[in-house]
């Protein structure tokens, strides 16, 4: 039987990150896991490719003044796989949760960029429908540059890597012992298991205490028109819209607070949710109400995924990360995080935690 120091399972941003963190902390011999063909295939791509700055968070200061202190950290490290050249704008919605006198208060709270938007963009909006527009500072990122770079980085630290191989833990009889991980061609021993396959992360034989919230989410690609060709705008707070630059795809991306979720469960698994239809002309239509020069966008296609959140966050929008420790053995570790920058808190963790016991 094989044995290796530290096994990462899931090859999404976050595992390969782990992975290559785990090498610089010492471990010898790390291998990563990937069920599908490719690095950073699931969520780590189908998402808003967002790198957020705090303005999306003003229920949850905690998670504001976690985004705005990791913002420009990200930027200069990923900075190759970032979009630096676009406008966002903010949109406070006549209806919002959030008036635009709060928002503006908020962002002086958590000291971010936050100016009145110049006349040429803010005629971009409905007046009836928006009652104020900020200019913002707020990127993109492209999910197939930050691949390439993180398989790059892996290859470098020799990390061993899996990819097309789903794994399962097995049950845990003797905590102080390596952990059993079943591959499709063979069964191995790990000191150590960290667990970040996000909407998976209790369907690999390793339970989770905290309660989980999963949503099957449909993100809508568009040509942007001429107008936005530069520009990502979210509307805020409540039931509306967001249109971001997706460097990935050379297109932007259109999400709806109301019309993205197609379902949602808190049982263990993420099951085999698949989309019946698509939400997008509906996306399309509410959000041209407040953005007229969507009016007649045509649709590329939709990506869905799974998206999961802390159940004890769904009210506020705060994002923590989740590391949690298997209650059935220390050897075993599970991390999500629900945002890409979130990462430097996970890796400071990681530092933090004395690994000799594990290793």
């Amino acid at each position: 039987m094989g044995s290796v120091d530290a096994l990462v399972i899931g090859g999404g941003f976050f595992g390969c990150e782990i992975a290559v963190e785990l090498r610089r902390l010492g471990f010898a011999r790390v291998m990563l896991c990937e069920r599908e063909a490719g690095l950073l295939r699931r969520a780590s791509y189908v998402n808003q490719a967002r790198v957020h700055n705090g303005y999306h968070y003003p229920r949850s200061l905690s998670t504001a003044e976690r985004s705005r202190a990791n913002f420009e950290r990200f930027v200069a490290d990923y900075g190759f796989a970032v979009r630096t050249d676009m406008v966002k704008l903010y949109a406070i919605a006549a209806t919002s949760r959030v008036n635009a006198g709060q928002f503006a208060s908020f962002c002086g709270k958590i000291g971010v960029l936050c100016r009145e938007a110049p006349a040429a963009l803010a005629r971009l909006f409905d007046p009836d429908l928006i009652e104020a527009a900020f200019l913002t500072r707020e990127l993109a990122f492209d999910a197939v540059a930050l691949a390439r770079s993180a398989a790059q980085r892996l290859a470098d630290v020799h990390v061993d890597v899996r990819l097309g191989t789903p794994v399962r833990v097995e049950p845990i009889a003797a905590p102080a012992r390596p952990v059993r991980v079943t591959l499709p061609s063979e069964t191995i021993e790990a000191g150590l298991v960290v667990n970040c396959t996000y909407a998976a992360l209790d369907d690999v034989g390793i339970p989770v205490k905290a309660r989980l919230k999963r949503e099957l989410a449909e993100m809508l690609l568009i040509p942007p028109p001429r107008d936005i060709a530069d520009v990502g705008i979210t509307v805020m707070d409540g039931p509306f819209f967001s249109t971001m630059p997706f460097p990935a795809a050379k297109l932007h991306s259109l999400s709806h607070v109301r019309y993205t979720p197609h379902e949602a469960w808190t049982e263990p698994g993420h099951g085999n949710a698949l989309p019946t239809r698509s939400n997008a002309m509906a996306m399309l239509r509410d959000a041209a109400r407040f953005l007229p020069v969507l009016a007649k966008v045509e649709p590329v296609r939709s990506i869905f995924e799974i998206k999961t959140v802390l159940l004890r966050n769904e009210d506020d929008d705060g994002r923590p990360i989740l590391a949690e420790t298997c209650v059935a053995s220390p050897r075993i570790l599970s991390v999500m995080g629900s945002k890409i920058d979130n990462i430097y808190d996970v890796l400071e963790m990681l530092r933090a935690h004395q690994w000799k016991e594990s290793a």
